[in-house]
């Protein structure tokens, strides 16, 4: 009767932290500048100069947060909420979408919540360590997304997701979820390799959370069987 009823608790909240998320982050994006919606920041050049000071005060800058500064310190929490276009939000969103929900019904809402945090807030701080002297501005969901990933892999790894590869005309594939994710994590780990110190996409904090993820579901669910749903669906945008 007990597990009965917790079967029933979870099937009407849903993953309400995964949701919980994309909504606060849509939220977020359509209220600010970057959305180019609202007509109180401006257009052209005004709207430029409020996205880079919305930018500046929001996200990550890896000096400053090295700094050690107590208002930089809370950067790498605001930054998981602020994208910086449409593109980057509903890549990120997508991902979340597809993995977040599984992934928080196996760990819980509130482990899952702050599993989701934590990999993010770890993943910009490792990428600032590493970059200890740019001032480059990083925002988006990327590396808590990834950690998502990563702990999916591990759990889910036979799980079976479409993807639709853009080099074979988005031909719908599907795929275990282990070829995708390992195959995801091989070209973060390329671009990493490739990428320089100006800006761009934050391949290293991607690497970062995605290790974390996996190592955390591997520590907590180790000699832990987990059934596998019989399907899951995944597009083609990146974290």
């Amino acid at each position: 009767m007990i597990d009965g009823r917790g079967a029933l608790r979870r099937a009407v909240t849903g993953p309400s932290v995964t949701y919980g998320v994309i909504g606060v982050c849509a939220l977020v994006f359509v209220l600010g500048p970057a959305s180019g919606l609202s007509a109180s920041y401006g257009t052209e050049d005004a709207l430029v100069v409020a996205q880079s000071v919305y930018f500046q005060r929001w996200g990550v800058i890896p000096a400053d947060l090295l700094s050690g500064s107590p208002r930089a310190l809370l950067t790498p929490l605001s930054a998981l909420f602020v994208h910086g276009n449409w593109l980057h939000l509903l890549g990120n969103m997508l991902f979340l979408f597809v993995f977040g929900a599984m992934a928080e019904e196996r760990m819980g809402h509130l482990r899952f919540g702050v599993f989701y945090v934590v990999c993010g807030y770890l993943a910009l701080a490792g990428y600032a360590l590493a970059h200890a002297d740019s001032e480059q501005t990083l925002v988006g969901a990327s590396g808590a997304i990834s950690g998502v990933l990563g702990a999916f892999l591990y759990l889910f790894p036979r799980a079976r997701v479409t993807s639709l590869f853009p080099f074979l005309f988005f031909l719908p594939l599907r795929f275990p979820a282990w070829i995708v994710l390992v195959f995801w994590f091989v070209l973060q780990w390329l671009a990493a390799r490739g990428a320089g110190s100006g800006p761009g996409v934050a391949y290293l904090a991607h690497l970062i959370g995605f290790a974390l993820g996996f190592l955390y579901a591997w520590a907590r669910y180790r000699g832990i069987r987990v059934k596998a749903p019989a399907a899951a669906t995944e597009g083609e945008g990146q974290p």
